[in-house]
């Protein structure tokens, strides 16, 4: 069966019940994946870098300090108020309401982070997604992903899922090269090179 990707209202109305409906901001998970995300990146330093799926900026604003220029994007206008308000002192961060991947950006990055977000894309969108992340990446950009891994009822597909369908993807094609790959009791993590 065919899985459909979540559609916008479905995060406005769980914004509409909470300013920080998965504790980004509060849970000693949340941070400690954050400071393990940043450990893993391959380089210090990145020209610019794209993250969809920003949600309250939290993560974007500890990610700011490594990137020249970060594109931050959303679906949910709520949760953008509040990542622009969170990360008002850092200019070099642009969120945008952006739905991600039926929208793209126009300038290509070094580094894209898909952080707690692929797993909401149906089969369609994900595959959509993947093509145009290797689009959006430039020659020698990284791509970082790290999801939840345990099974959510509302969810397209599982964090495992996303992370096996990267893998099995960057193994029949020379464009795309699995660089290191680790597993949190809750989380995975997988960083990926461009060619």
């Amino acid at each position: 069966m065919k899985k459909e990707s979540l559609e916008p209202d479905y995060f406005e109305e769980i914004y509409a019940k909470s300013d920080d409906p998965w504790g980004f901001a509060s849970r000693e998970y949340e941070l400690h994946k954050y400071f393990d995300t940043l450990m893993h990146l391959p380089r210090k330093h990145y020209a610019s870098a794209f993250e969809p799926g920003c949600s309250i900026g939290v993560l974007s604003g500890m990610l700011a300090p490594r990137v020249d220029r970060l594109l931050s994007v959303d679906v949910s206008e709520k949760a953008l108020a509040q990542a622009r308000r969170r990360n008002a002192d850092k200019p070099t961060i642009t969120f945008r309401n952006m739905q991600f991947p039926r929208h793209k950006p126009e300038q290509t990055f070094d580094l894209i982070l898909l952080s707690e977000v692929a797993y909401y894309w149906g089969d369609t969108e994900f595959d959509q997604a993947r093509d145009q992340v290797l689009t959006l990446l430039e020659p020698g950009g990284d791509l970082v992903l790290v999801h939840w891994t345990p099974f959510v009822d509302d969810y397209p597909l599982t964090g495992d899922e996303v992370h096996d369908r990267f893998i099995r993807f960057s193994q029949h094609t020379s464009t795309l090269q699995h660089l290191e790959g680790k597993r949190e009791a809750t989380y995975r993590l997988d960083v990926f090179r461009k060619a």
